[in-house]
C-alpha cells in the first residue's frame, strides 16, 4: 500500500479533505494532475490571464453537437479555487429540500443544512470567510463569521444605500480573503483590483493550496504528487474494492480511493475505468454517472453611469437575494436567482475580453462602469451529461434549465439599476465553456437505482470508493458552490476517520 487514502485532485474537495485528515496519522497521499501555479506578474495582468488564457488548460471537449471548445478550466495544486473570485455562501436552508422551477422540480437531498452547519463553520475558520451573520434574510441559523465583512468603497456604498433606499435588503458578500482590516500594513491581502478570476500574487486569497494543501503538507503523513494524470481506477480482484489508481507513469495502491478532479473529470475518469465487473464504467451499475452536469446560468453584467466615475479599486463586496426564494411577481412564482458584484471589470480587462473595440470606448466605459455577476439555478436533467468519445476525449453535452426565469432575474436588475441612476446596463451570459461551477455528475441518494453515490459520498457499487467534488450535489442552488464542497470534504472526513480507527 503507498496510502491508507489516495486523494485525486488538489481542489476546494481534496484539498480540504487533505487539511481535514492531516493530524489522523493516517497516510495521505494527493495526486495531482498538475504542478503549482507559476508565481510570476502575468497573474495579475488581464491580457495573459483573460486574453492568452496561459494558466488554461489547452486539451478541447466536445460539446453536444460534436464541436469541439476550449473549456475554461485548468489544471494546478488548489485545483480551480486558484482563479475562483473567493465568494464563499452557504447554501440556504431551503436549497437542501424540493423546490419548484418554472422548468421542473429540484431533488431533495439526503442530509440537510444542519448537518453541513458544523462543518460549514469549520471551512470559514479555514478559508479566511468575512461576512456579517443575519444580514442575508435568506441565509440559515449560523454563529459570526470569523472576520468582519469587507467593507463597501464610496461608489459601492452609493449603491447599497440607493438599494435600501427602494426596499431592497442588500448584504455584504462573504468572502475568502487574508484581510487583516485593523492592521492593513501587515495585512496579505491589499484590496487589489486583480482578485476575482485572477490568481492571487501574493498568496492572500483563501483557495485550496493555501487553506488546504499547504496545512495538510505540515504533517509528515501527508505527500503531495504532482504532474500525476490518473488515467484509470484500479478494480481489486473481487470486484467489490478499488485498488488503487493507475496514472500516466506509475500505479498506486491505496486502502480507500477519493476522486475530487471536479465534476466532469471525476465522471469520466469512472467512464474510463471499464472493466468485466464494470462495463459501462466503474460505479456506473445504476447507469448515471456522468449523468445530471448542472452549471449555474451566469450573466456578467456592466451598469454604468455617464454623469459618475466609478473609482473603486476592490469591488466586490456586495449582494442581493431579494429574488432568490421567489420572483416576487404573482404571475411567476419561481426563484429567479443570485445577484454578487463582480470584480471591477477595468479599461485593461475589458480592452483583453474586446480586443476590437476602439481603446478610448473600453477605458471610458469601464471606468464608469460598477459591475456584477447574475446566477441563476439549473436543474438536473440525465440527458445533461459527460460522456467519453471513441478516443477517450470528453464529450459535454448541456442544455441548461430556467433560461426564462434567468431573463427575468436579468431584466429585474437592469430595471433597477436604471432606477437608481445607471443609464446603460449590459449583460453577456456565459457559455458552455465556462465550467467552473460544475456540478451533479455522480450525486448522492440513498437509492442505488437513481444515484451514484451514498449520503456519505461513497460509491454505492463499491466499499471503499469515495468522491468529494462538486460531483456529489443532487441540486446545485444558486450560489457559488465552493464553500459546500469545502464543508462536505470536511464531513465525510469524519466519516473516513472514524472507518479507519475503526479497522
Amino acid at each position: 500500500m503507498d496510502a491508507d487514502v489516495l486523494i485525486v485532485g488538489s481542489g476546494a474537495g481534496g484539498g480540504t479533505l487533505a487539511r481535514a485528515l492531516a493530524d489522523s496519522g493516517l497516510r495521505i497521499l494527493i495526486l495531482e494532475r498538475g504542478d503549482y501555479l507559476p508565481r510570476e506578474w502575468g497573474n495579475w495582468d488581464p491580457q495573459t490571464v483573460f486574453a492568452s488564457y496561459r494558466y488554461h488548460t489547452e486539451e478541447t471537449w466536445g460539446d453536444g453537437n460534436g464541436q469541439p471548445f476550449h473549456p475554461v478550466t485548468g489544471y494546478h495544486v488548489g485545483g480551480n479555487t486558484k482563479f475562483y473570485g473567493a465568494a464563499i455562501l452557504r447554501r440556504r436552508p431551503t436549497d437542501f429540500q424540493e423546490r419548484r422551477h418554472v422548468d421542473g422540480v429540484t431533488p431533495a437531498w439526503p442530509i440537510r443544512y444542519e448537518d453541513l452547519a458544523p462543518h460549514y463553520d469549520t471551512a470559514e475558520h479555514w478559508y479566511f470567510a468575512h461576512g456579517a451573520a443575519g444580514s442575508d434574510p435568506t441565509e440559515g441559523p449560523r454563529g459570526p463569521y470569523p472576520f468582519p465583512p469587507m467593507p463597501h468603497e464610496e461608489d459601492v456604498a452609493l449603491v447599497d444605500t440607493a438599494l435600501r433606499a427602494q426596499g431592497y435588503h442588500p448584504f455584504p458578500l462573504p468572502l475568502a480573503l487574508h484581510r487583516l482590516e485593523d492592521d492593513p500594513a501587515q495585512s496579505p491581502c491589499v484590496r487589489c483590483p486583480a482578485c476575482d478570476g485572477f490568481p492571487c500574487l501574493v498568496h492572500a486569497k483563501g483557495d485550496a493550496e493555501l487553506c488546504g494543501v499547504r496545512p495538510a503538507l505540515q504533517h509528515a503523513n501527508v505527500t503531495l504528487l504532482r504532474n500525476e494524470r490518473v488515467r484509470r481506477i484500479l478494480l481489486a480482484e473481487d470486484g467489490r474494492r478499488v485498488s488503487g489508481v493507475e496514472t500516466d507513469q506509475h500505479r498506486y495502491h491505496a486502502r480507500l480511493v477519493v476522486l475530487a478532479a471536479g465534476a466532469v473529470n471525476s465522471a469520466a475518469l469512472l467512464l474510463a475505468s471499464r472493466s468485466e465487473t464494470f462495463p459501462n464504467g466503474i460505479a456506473n451499475r445504476s447507469d448515471q454517472v456522468g449523468r445530471n452536469y448542472m452549471c449555474h446560468l451566469n450573466s456578467a453584467c456592466m451598469a454604468i453611469k455617464i454623469t459618475r466615475e466609478n473609482r473603486s479599486i476592490f469591488q466586490k463586496t456586495l449582494a442581493l437575494n431579494d429574488f432568490y426564494e421567489d420572483s416576487g411577481d404573482p404571475d411567476y412564482p419561481y426563484p429567479l436567482g443570485h445577484i454578487q458584484g463582480l470584480g471591477k471589470v477595468t479599461p485593461a480587462l475589458l480592452h483583453a475580453q474586446r480586443p476590437r473595440w476602439p481603446i478610448p470606448m473600453t477605458a471610458w466605459a469601464a471606468s464608469h462602469s460598477v459591475d456584477w455577476w447574475l446566477t441563476t439555478e439549473d436543474l438536473p436533467s440525465p440527458e445533461n451529461r459527460v460522456t467519453l468519445d471513441e478516443r477517450g476525449g470528453i464529450q459535454l453535452h448541456w442544455q441548461p434549465k430556467n433560461r426564462e426565469s434567468h431573463r427575468r432575474l436579468c431584466a429585474k436588475w437592469q430595471d433597477i439599476l436604471q432606477k437608481i441612476g445607471f443609464s446603460l446596463v449590459f449583460f453577456q451570459s456565459m457559455d458552455i465553456s465556462a465550467t467552473a461551477h460544475q456540478v451533479g455528475t455522480c450525486r448522492f441518494g440513498d437509492d442505488p437505482q437513481t444515484s451514484v453515490l451514498d449520503r456519505n459520498c461513497k460509491a454505492h457499487d463499491l466499499d471503499n470508493l469515495y468522491v468529494v467534488d462538486a460531483s456529489f450535489m443532487p441540486s446545485i442552488s444558486a450560489v457559488n458552490p465552493s464553500l459546500t464542497i469545502m464543508a462536505n470534504a470536511i464531513r465525510v472526513a469524519s466519516v473516513l476517520r472514524e472507518r479507519l480507527r475503526s479497522s
